[in-house]
Order: structure tokens, then C-alpha cells, then sequence
């Protein structure tokens, strides 16, 4: 069990560990204060050793580790890999591939939706991880031996979820459906910001173009702002002060100081002095250069429609032993009720021939839902 502060013994490491087939990968980080994630930590275990990489050591290059993470003969393994390869992605501009994510594995397997790392450890291997380090300062120096011990305890028992899911899958023929997932997981559209489409991750609901218009000059304007700055979007502007802004539309600081969810004093900061120029510019708009906001049709009995897919849905998770939340979401649903080209997940892929179709048979009348034996089952129609 090493603790790496060097550069020099960082190279030596990730050549050892580039010769194995896969390694796995945990990083410990902060980002309640930044834009970006803060790297403290990342820590790497292949077949028969493990480390502890110190990212803010004085002096040390991450280079060899990022290599690590691009050499295309070693999967890289993690667990809810999202966060940090949006770590490596920030700092090293490249996305580790290929990699497997044993949280999505997990769900297409049948574990339940969004399953934790210590829950999927002791369901395979029995064993109860220690997380009371999870939340120590992980900027603090020097780590503590439960620290560096807690790192090393995740990527040494991901070992052993690894080879278990990776068996599983080959064995019930489902690897090409995490492979499709890992495609999305590994694309640099994820992880790419893009100003102007910073009002998509917002959940606010505008309904006039107006709204939307503004909306998407705040938020652009709030997303440059937190990046320049490195502050966390909400340091700039809560979502809920975006939204009012969006619907309100103050044009001058007097309109603005006048919204309730403004914080004291904000109107008259540098940053408040400029959101009634930024709305100006959303409402100078033309209305036809205006994304299309996708909204689900109106159906007839669409209500009870979408509550016989959750029973379609539900009975399928059950019979293949996969997470509901994997196949579809009640978004999902809803918008399948009205829509029998929606664009959505479940109408592609395996998602499509393990539900997609049934479903489309279920609203066209060609398949029923009925009980027997105390189980809902299906019955195709002539």
C-alpha cells in the first residue's frame, strides 16, 4: 500500500499498471467552492497492487496518470464514473477509455436503480466498507492513515464487483447493452458546457418565448460568470433567482431589486448592475432563432395510459432483472403516452426490443396486461 507524492514514482506505477487488462479507479475531490471539481486524491489497484495518488503533492505531474487513463488496452473500471471523468476531462482535456462503470452494470443486472458502492460490495462480496472517512477534508496534509486506507478500500474491493458484473453480463449475453451505455458515458458531448446551452439543466418551466429568450441569456451569462470565476454556478445566481428573472424580466435595477428571491444587496453588486443588460439582450431575441421546447402532447386518458406503461414497465424490470430506472423514466412514459416516435431511450437499442415494442403494441391495442397466478403477464392480440 504506497502513497505517490512523486512524479517519478507516478511514471513507474502506471507502466506496471499499463501491462494489466483492466485497473481500477476512484478519485476523492471538492468542489463545494469551484466550478470545476478539485482533484485531492485518485486511487488506482490492479491484480496484485494498489496506490494512493496525492494529486496536490508539491511539484507532481499527473501526466503518467492521465496517460494511464487514455491507453486504450486497459479498461478502466469505476463506480459512478461520471464525476470523475469529468475530472480528467477538465484537467487533462481527454476521457478515459475504454471504461466500464459498475453502477450502470449493476442496473442493467437487475441491483436496483442508481445502486451505492458499499450496498453492490457487501451484496457480492459480503464484506462492510468503513465510509467514515467519505467525508474527511481531503485537501488537508498530511492524509491520515484512515484515509489513505479508505482510498485504497475502494478500488481493492471494486476489484471484485468488476469481475463478478463482467462475468454476469457475458454470461446472460447483456454486455453490448453496457457498451451502448458506455457510449454515452465516454462521449466529450457530455461533458462539454456550452454557455448557450446552459438553460437546459434548469428545471424551471418557462411558456412564452419571452421567458425562454431570457432564460437562456441569464443562464449563459450565470454559466461564463461561475466558470470565470470558478465558483459554483449558485454562487452567481440561484436557479430559483434565474427563473424569476426569466418570467419577470426586470429591464432596469429598480425592477430587478423588487424580486423577492433576490438576495440583500445583490442589484447593487457589479454583477446585478449588468443582469438588466442581459435581459435586454434576451428580449432583442428574434423569436424565431428560439430552440423548440419539446412538451408532452396532450393525449386522451393520457393519465391512465402512462399508469398501464408503469405496470409494463415494471413487470419487465422484474421478469429480465433490470432496473426500471435503466429502461425508462416516468419522463419517459409520459412522453411515449402521446408519442409513438418519441425521442427517447426507450424506443432505441436493446431498451426498444426488451420494452420499446411491447409498449407500442400495449397502447395500439395488440398486446393486454392480465393476472395469473397472482403475476401480471402479458397477452398478445390477433
Amino acid at each position: 500500500m504506497d502513497l505517490i507524492t512523486a512524479t517519478k514514482d507516478l511514471a513507474e506505477i502506471c507502466e506496471r499498471m499499463a501491462k494489466h487488462p483492466f485497473v481500477t479507479v476512484d478519485t476523492e475531490f471538492l468542489r463545494e467552492s469551484t466550478y470545476y471539481p478539485q482533484l485531492c486524491v485518485a486511487q488506482l489497484a490492479t491484480e496484485d497492487e494498489s496506490v494512493v495518488v496525492d494529486a496536490l503533492a508539491d511539484g507532481i505531474d499527473l501526466k503518467p496518470f492521465f496517460e494511464l487513463m487514455a491507453n486504450e488496452s486497459v479498461v478502466k473500471v469505476f463506480h459512478a464514473a461520471r464525476q470523475d471523468i469529468e475530472i480528467v476531462w477538465h484537467r487533462a482535456n481527454l476521457i478515459p477509455h475504454p471504461v466500464f462503470d459498475t453502477q450502470i452494470a449493476a442496473m442493467v443486472l437487475g441491483y436496483g436503480d442508481s445502486v451505492s458502492y458499499d450496498q453492490l460490495v457487501q451484496r457480492i462480496t459480503g464484506d462492510a466498507l468503513d465510509k467514515s472517512s467519505r467525508f474527511t477534508d481531503w485537501t488537508r496534509r498530511p492524509l491520515s492513515k484512515a484515509q489513505i486506507e479508505y482510498a485504497i478500500s475502494d478500488v481493492t474491493h471494486l476489484r471484485d464487483v468488476y469481475r463478478k458484473l463482467k462475468a454476469d453480463l457475458e454470461k446472460r449475453g447483456r454486455t453490448d447493452w453496457l457498451s451502448e451505455e458506455m457510449d454515452i458515458l465516454t462521449s466529450p458531448d457530455t461533458y462539454r458546457m456550452d454557455p448557450d446551452n446552459a438553460w437546459q439543466r434548469l428545471r424551471t418551466r418557462v411558456r412564452k418565448p419571452k421567458e425562454l429568450a431570457v432564460l437562456i441569456e441569464v443562464a449563459a451569462w450565470r454559466e461564463r460568470e461561475a466558470k470565470a470565476r470558478d465558483v459554483p454556478r449558485g454562487r452567481v445566481l440561484k436557479d430559483d433567482l434565474v427563473a424569476d428573472i426569466a418570467i419577470q424580466a426586470p429591464t432596469t435595477i429598480e425592477r430587478l431589486s423588487s424580486l423577492r428571491s433576490l438576495p440583500k444587496g445583490f442589484e447593487r453588486s457589479k454583477w446585478g448592475m449588468e443582469i438588466p443588460d442581459v435581459v435586454k439582450a434576451g428580449l432583442a431575441r428574434d423569436p424565431k432563432s428560439l430552440p423548440t421546447i419539446e412538451r408532452n402532447k396532450p393525449v386522451q386518458n393520457g393519465s391512465a395510459i402512462v399508469e398501464l406503461l408503469k405496470v409494463l414497465l415494471r413487470m419487465t424490470a422484474e421478469k429480465h432483472a433490470v432496473a426500471a430506472k435503466v429502461i425508462a423514466t416516468v419522463d419517459d412514459l409520459e412522453r411515449l403516452a402521446g408519442d409513438d416516435n418519441a425521442d427517447i431511450p426507450a424506443l432505441k437499442g436493446w431498451r426498444r426490443d426488451l420494452f420499446g415494442e411491447k409498449a407500442l403494441a400495449l397502447k395500439s391495442g395488440r398486446l393486454a396486461l392480465a393476472i395469473e397466478k397472482g403475476r401480471v403477464s402479458t397477452i398478445e392480440k390477433d
